[in-house]
């Protein structure tokens, strides 16, 4: 959530920047502005409320030149969507620029002590307390920019990612961050600032990931310096980007979700690739062959994940019990740290995260560290926080993922999970060779089937039409069948804003059943698998109360088809892997409803894409 931009250099920096900004619209946002040093010296802050469309309408008439400059898209925290809450933020002798992602949790006391000193505010955030504060300390202690903000961040509690400009020296920027991203890239004379890579990726792929306590100093003339709050020079890595620009835009699709969707076959293919053999019979994760003793010796295995991340992990915890025979907890990531949990040297904590930016997940990961468990991440955004802080993990490798609503990170995420309890089932020996060769040649095969499911998209965008009218939902589904019931439910309460409940099937007598009636649309998941016939009896427990069923259903089945009033037919693949493709119908349902109601599909209200704030 938020966007931060900046550059600086020989270019005007202005068309750079709002680019930039576009790029960062999927983080989710209510407001946008820029700050530009010109020529003469003037330090130009110019933002409002809405989109970067509107700030580009509001700049029109505006001074924008400068090479310098830093831009920001805020999701508001502290203070209502405004112009005067939009960032950047002026320190009181507008000297000073800054932008900043993150919450300052102490902002308050900050607040009263600058007020008592004279100082007045001009916004509600908690942003223009760091602003007015660096410039109090430069000047009560006639110090410069960097050390005022390394005084500065000693008496700050929360996380942040800021970038400062000062009028008084205009060839400088200064970036900071504590569990919140930042990236500075690398050019030739010139730096890119982003709270990713997809702002810096068409000018530069040489990037440095800047660590929590890391600042960095960009100069006009001079090699990038990154340094702590101690003033200790660090020696940072640069690194190359490998994400290309056609991936970050649309590729001709209307948005940025159907796109997701519909590349989950290369998607899965490419997080597949080196780990799946030729002959389809052999699975290799190189973090279990690094670290096999610590897992194998794990009594326990507890996942911590986030929404989306959360779905996918109770699809883990079937498939590591099934196959590792450890027991397995999955834990809310916000509730895991705030309730004092059990965690031992004995156990094995599995993060999932698409960003690997998600504070409340990170903030699990370090508290399980401190506890002496061995971490394991599972993360989408290569180099960003949760794999640094990891002790080994694996990379999805599903590319950027653009739309708020988690589309093939999910399936990402459990095709790496099937992968994990299959390699770590192998070396414990929990796993019958016959079953273990059948589920790895059938995962292969699955970019395949799912090319062969998004082939109901037309069927689905028809009957989506017929369902527009509905105010709640009902999703049930069994076994691996029930997490994806939920995470049915929730791309469509994200996008279309129709309330959705996903259940098990079975526990549907035990109080959804109260609601049904012929007003309520209810997804089934009925799949020929073990539970089959369990499922039936629940479909027909609906149609008895005169609910509206759209079942999900093994190609050629003739019982169910016959009962529902809508079907469509999937290939028929494993239980354990039947989430791969069930999820697909039910993203592609979530998204054709939300366009027929006319909904911004791909930043829906409220919502980011990268949480990191708590």
């Amino acid at each position: 959530m938020c966007g931060i931009v900046g550059y600086l250099g020989d270019r005007d920096a202005y068309p750079i920047l709002i680019k930039g900004l576009r790029r960062l619209e999927y983080r989710g946002y209510d407001s946008a502005g820029v700050a530009l040093l010109n020529a003469d010296g003037d330090l130009n802050v110019y933002k409002t409320k809405g989109k970067v469309s509107d700030l580009e309408n509001y700049c029109a008439e505006k001074d924008i030149t400068g090479t310098i400059g830093i831009a920001h898209t805020r999701w508001a925290t502290h203070g209502e969507p405004s112009s005067r809450n939009a960032h950047p933020h002026y320190s009181e002798s507008k000297n000073l620029a800054i932008i900043h992602n993150g919450i300052i949790e102490n902002y308050a006391d900050l607040k009263k002590k600058l007020q008592e000193k004279g100082i007045a505010f001009r916004s509600d955030t908690d942003t223009e307390v760091l602003v007015q504060f660096v410039e109090y300390v430069m000047q009560r202690k006639s110090v410069d920019l960097l050390t005022a903000v390394q005084l500065v961040l000693h008496e700050v509690i929360g996380a942040y990612a800021i970038a400062i400009v000062d009028k008084n020296d205009p060839n400088t920027i200064v970036a900071a961050r504590k569990q919140s991203p930042l990236v500075v890239g690398i050019g030739e004379n010139e730096f890119f600032l982003g709270s990713d890579a997809s702002p810096i990726i068409e000018y530069t792929d040489r990037v440095v990931y800047l660590d929590d306590g890391n600042i960095a100093v960009m100069r006009r003339g001079e090699d990038l310096q990154v340094v702590n709050m101690y003033n200790v020079k660090l020696s940072p890595e640069v690194k190359t980007v490998d994400i290309s620009l056609g991936q970050i835009e649309k590729g001709g699709y209307p948005h940025f979700m159907l796109k997701e969707i519909f590349e989950q076959p290369e998607c899965l293919t490419n997080c597949m690739r080196g780990r799946i053999n030729v002959e389809a019979d052999n699975v290799t994760l190189s973090a279990v062959i690094d670290y096999k003793e610590q897992l194998r010796a794990a009594e326990r295995i507890v996942i911590v994940a986030c929404g989306t991340s959360w779905h996918a992990g109770l699809i883990g915890k079937q498939l590591i019990e099934n196959f590792c025979r450890i027991p397995v907890e999955v834990e809310y990531a916000s509730e895991f740290r705030y309730r004092n949990p059990v965690v031992t040297d004995k156990d094995v904590v599995i993060a999932i995260s698409q960003s690997g930016e998600t504070a409340d997940t990170l903030a699990a990961v370090q508290l399980a560290k401190e506890r002496g468990a061995f971490i394991y991440g599972i993360c989408n955004a290569i180099g960003s926080s949760i794999p640094r802080a990891t002790n080994t993990g694996s990379y999805i490798h599903v590319g950027p993922e653009i739309g708020v609503a988690s589309t093939k990170a999910f399936t990402g995420q459990v095709t790496v999970l099937v992968m994990l309890a299959l390699a770590l089932g192998k070396e414990r020996g929990t796993v019958a060779p016959a079953d273990y060769a059948k589920v790895v040649k059938e995962l292969a095969a699955m970019p395949e089937k799912i090319e062969e499911v998004l082939k109901v998209n037309d069927r689905v965008k028809d009957l989506s039409r017929t369902f527009t009218y509905a105010r709640n939902f009902l999703y049930l589904g069994r076994g691996f069948s029930y997490p994806v019931a939920l995470e049915g439910a929730l791309k469509l309460k994200e996008i279309s804003y129709i309330h959705a409940e996903g259940y098990p099937a079975a526990e549907m007598k035990h109080g959804p059943i109260a609601l049904i009636d012929s007003d309520m649309p209810v997804v089934v998941i009925a799949t020929h698998n073990a539970m089959y016939e369990k499922v039936l009896s629940n479909i027909q427990e609906i149609k008895a109360r005169k609910g509206r069923v759209i079942a999900l259903v093994s190609k050629g089945d003739d019982t169910i088809s016959k009962i529902a009033d809508e079907v469509i037919e999937l290939p028929d693949t494993l239980e354990c892997l039947e989430p791969l493709i069930a999820s697909i119908p039910l993203q592609l349902m979530a998204y054709h409803i939300a366009v027929c109601k006319g909904k911004n599909v791909d930043q829906p209200r409220n919502l980011a894409k990268s949480v990191t704030v708590e």
